[in-house]
């Protein structure tokens, strides 16, 4: 699930002294082993964004071994591309490590699934016989403890499993079958890679695409099903006010920036809470403020960092064409237009909200009922956490897409945390955070495998 985690790690070394993943993971296959074993393995050998080498080699021996055709790389050019216009450089072991595997069981609908790869850059504090203790260096070059803090591990293991699930059951749909492991959706951008190279043009184009994601929220064994907007509009801003410097006991002879900073910051409150239908959802957070160095010098600039979450598009554009409005006026009221106006960075690639295909949902709803029971299927609320799933239905095929919730929390944790007084749940990207793994991917598994069996028919 999409954050900007990417500089977490620095703060987070001193509790993680071993090797770098890339040189000290061990061969495994998992050819041969049992889900509990291949998850156990992929959460004690993490890998960060644009970094996952091993990871990927494992899972694509093992669709290789399932009869899968497979192509490895995807994305590559892509991502060596990318890092030197970010970082100037490319980082040992950075690449595409996306890979596309492809089943035909005769003529039929096409359905992609996707599981993703990519850890955290997070010390692990779990304390479990098979908890990651490794570090590395990230992408744009920052080290940091490497954890699967998101639950990539177990999307990969049920995606594993619901490919042995479904070559076992052959006889029982028909079509083609398009297993997807994307890398980098922790930093947005992996989706992005496997699409630019080619994705839907070079391979079989799905008529519908499914994935699923493990929540910390909802006891293991239950579902979460949520329709329309699931996920929100993921935009990160830079944002500079300018001024003119000076002592700070002469504040006459100069413009000061933090005043101005401070306004703007009051000010973009006004945006949800006025110009945003109440019966519509947005957030407007400034993450990060810095300026000046000393008590009495008024420094010439303040940079603040914010994220903007939304769901409709509309709704965006009003809450970004706002942000430039607010920072622009309130510098002219302080007399600082312009060489002296505010400077604004949005970034291109944002990550755009995820929209559940009302019908997938409402078929993929009966079937999960039927077999698991009401009692366990809930009804999920949006979320403004991002996913770069959402892009798979953002093309200009507009191909249906849908991403479940996975229960994973253990029922004894969770029963507990809802008494009073209760000890609250780690949540996603808590260096505390496990899954109870059995029942979880037990019922990935075979949710997914349902769904697939279904909408290949």
């Amino acid at each position: 699930m999409k954050r900007t985690v990417l500089a977490l790690g620095a703060t987070l070394l001193a509790a993680c002294t071993t090797a770098p993943a890339s040189e000290a993971q061990p061969a495994f296959s998992a050819s041969g082993k049992t889900l509990r074993q291949i998850y156990e393995h992929l959460h004690k050998n993490p890998e960060l964004s644009f970094q996952e080498k091993n990871t990927s080699a494992i899972l694509s021996a093992e669709m290789k071994r399932l009869g899968f055709t497979v192509t490895t790389g995807l994305g590559d050019a892509w991502v060596k591309a990318r890092a030197m216009k970010e970082y100037g450089k490319v980082q040992d072991g950075v690449g595409g490590y996306g890979f596309v595997a492809v089943l035909q069981n005769g003529p039929g609908p096409t359905l992609m699934i996707r599981a993703d790869m990519d850890a955290l850059p997070l010390v692990e504090k779990t304390g479990l016989p098979y908890a990651s203790t490794f570090r590395d260096t990230a992408w744009s070059g920052e080290e940091s403890g490497v954890m699967h803090a998101c639950g990539h591990d177990i999307h990969m293991t049920t995606w594993i499993g619901t490919a042995r699930e479904l070559v076992a059951r052959k006889s029982e749909w028909k079509g083609t079958l398009v297993m997807i492991a994307q890398p980098a959706e922790e930093i947005g951008l992996g989706s992005m890679s496997m699409l630019e190279d080619g994705l839907y043009t070079r391979f079989p184009k799905p008529d519908h695409v499914i994935a699923l994601h493990d929540n910390a929220a909802l006891p293991a064994g239950h579902i979460g099903l949520g329709s329309g907007y699931v996920m929100a509009n993921v935009d990160s801003i830079d944002l500079t006010v300018k001024g003119i410097g000076g002592h700070g006991a002469y504040p006459q002879d100069t413009k000061d920036p933090i005043v101005v900073a401070a306004r703007i910051v009051t000010t973009l409150q006004t945006l949800v809470s006025r110009e945003v239908d109440p019966q519509d959802s947005a957030v407007v957070t400034v993450g990060a403020i810095n300026g000046g160095f000393k008590h009495n010098i008024i420094p010439d600039e303040v940079k603040l960092q914010l994220t903007v979450r939304s769901f409709a598009d509309a709704t965006r554009e009003k809450l970004l064409k706002g942000i430039a409005r607010i920072a622009k006026y309130e510098a002219m009221a302080a007399g600082l237009e312009g060489d002296k106006a505010p400077t604004i960075s949005v970034k291109d690639d944002y990550t755009p909200s995820l929209y559940n295909d009302p019908k997938l949902v409402e078929r993929a709803a009966g079937l999960l009922t039927q077999e698991f029971g009401a009692a366990k299927i809930a009804t999920a609320t949006p979320t403004m956490g991002g996913e770069d799933f959402a892009r798979f239905g953002r093309t200009a095929d507009r191909i249906p897409v849908m991403l479940m919730w996975l229960g994973a929390v253990s029922q004894a944790k969770y029963d507990a945390s809802i008494q009073p007084g209760g000890k609250p749940l780690p949540s996603l990207h808590s260096s505390e955070f496990q899954p109870d793994p059995d029942p979880t991917i037990a019922t990935g598994v075979k949710m997914m495998a349902i769904t697939a069996i279904d909408l290949l028919k």
